[in-house]
């Protein structure tokens, strides 16, 4: 794997978690075709984007076809009806259902806020001077009670890569979808919210998500790469449970390479909290992530820094009794995206991968 590095391969972002040693990131999501900036050590070019334009448009302009279809059929367009929550929980008139509707930004790597207490997620053993978790060098706790003999083996093996400044592969390097709860490191998450159906847009892919209100999960789910999401509002609290989250040769639920299995069972609770009440946790990821500004983004993902109004709150639970000996929890406490919305096409390219092309997903064989 020398030479593979677990950054993003993105059109529009800084190249931020990059490739080998020599003044290049072993350990950050972005990839390699993007104008010329820096972020530190961090670097990116634009090397690629005029022999893929062409291809770019194509997929832009069918994102555009899909986005526009979906909001423009009757079950959209229709006007916002009586729904039922969770079972027990009666009906809920349009008014009572909290608005999580718009884009929210939260630019910072490697994403999940860890908990003030109790389990939560595999963290970087490499610091920076001032105590962050350094994104520049991917190095999982692989000490963390949560995880089991075997998986720690695995997110050990991973940080001796990115000590040695070499980089893994990764879904985002490799360009295929990242599942959750990885796909939640991204910077920004759109919310199309309607009474029987959620839609969850992520701007690195873009990657999408469909989240089915008040059903149930299928007697025998079909894998997939975001599984399948059922979802209910528990008074002001939007809750998803999803199973069946399809797994892969890059498979993994962080950055670290922590490993998942096919019983991944992945549970978040969406709420809107006054800044006040999310203080705390905005303050625990600060200690934990690196912000990133957005010069560093491309100019695409940027809140007010003097904004002090509703946040939107990300609780996540995760279980896996394969992997994890217990479950364990993580926050991302999202603010109001003041910048245009950008979307992002990952490019398989051989500037990151010593002379080879990303992990193109083939269909040799059936998937099921």
């Amino acid at each position: 794997m020398h030479g593979v590095a677990p950054h993003m391969c993105d059109k529009s972002s800084a190249t931020l978690l990059g490739g080998e040693a020599g003044g290049r990131s072993p350990g950050l999501p972005f990839g390699s075709d993007h104008l010329p900036m820096s972020l530190g050590n961090v670097t990116a070019s634009f090397d690629g984007v005029h022999q893929r334009e062409g291809r770019l448009q194509r997929r832009h302009f069918l994102l555009g076809l899909t986005l526009l279809a979906v909001v423009s059929t009757p079950a959209w367009a229709q006007a916002v009806s009586p729904t039922t929550g969770a079972a027990g929980s009666g009906p809920r008139s349009a008014a009572s259902i909290p608005d999580f509707s718009g884009v929210w930004a939260h630019p910072y790597l490697t994403g999940f806020e860890p908990p003030a207490s109790g389990p939560g997620p595999v963290r970087n053993r490499s610091r920076r001077p001032d105590g962050v978790a350094n994104f520049n060098q991917l190095v999982g706790d692989y000490t963390n009670p949560i995880l089991r003999p075997w998986a720690a083996d695995v997110v050990k093996k991973h940080g001796q890569i990115s000590s040695a400044g070499q980089g893994y592969p990764t879904p985002s390097n490799q360009c295929w979808p990242g599942g959750i709860p990885y796909v939640f490191w991204d910077f920004l998450l759109q919310i199309l919210q309607r009474p029987d159906h959620i839609l969850m847009v992520y701007r690195q892919g873009p990657e999408l998500r469909h989240v089915r209100m008040n059903e149930a999960h299928p007697a025998q789910v079909t894998p997939s790469w975001y599984g399948d999401s059922v979802g209910h509002y528990e008074g002001d609290v939007l809750v998803i449970d999803t199973v069946g989250i399809k797994g892969g040769p890059f498979a993994m639920v962080d950055m670290y390479g922590t490993p998942h299995s096919p019983a991944l069972h992945v549970v978040e609770r969406y709420r809107l909290v006054d800044y006040d009440d999310a203080k705390d946790a905005m303050e625990r990821n600060a200690k934990e992530n690196s912000y990133i500004p957005a010069t560093g983004a491309a100019g695409v993902v940027e809140f007010d820094p003097g904004y002090r109004g509703k946040v939107l709150q990300l609780h996540f639970t995760v279980e896996d009794d394969g992997v994890f000996t217990t479950p364990w929890t993580a926050t991302i406490t999202y603010r109001p995206n003041r910048a245009q919305w950008s979307e992002v096409v990952c490019a398989e390219n051989i500037q990151w991968y010593s002379g080879k092309n990303s992990a193109v997903p083939q269909a040799d064989k059936p998937d099921f």
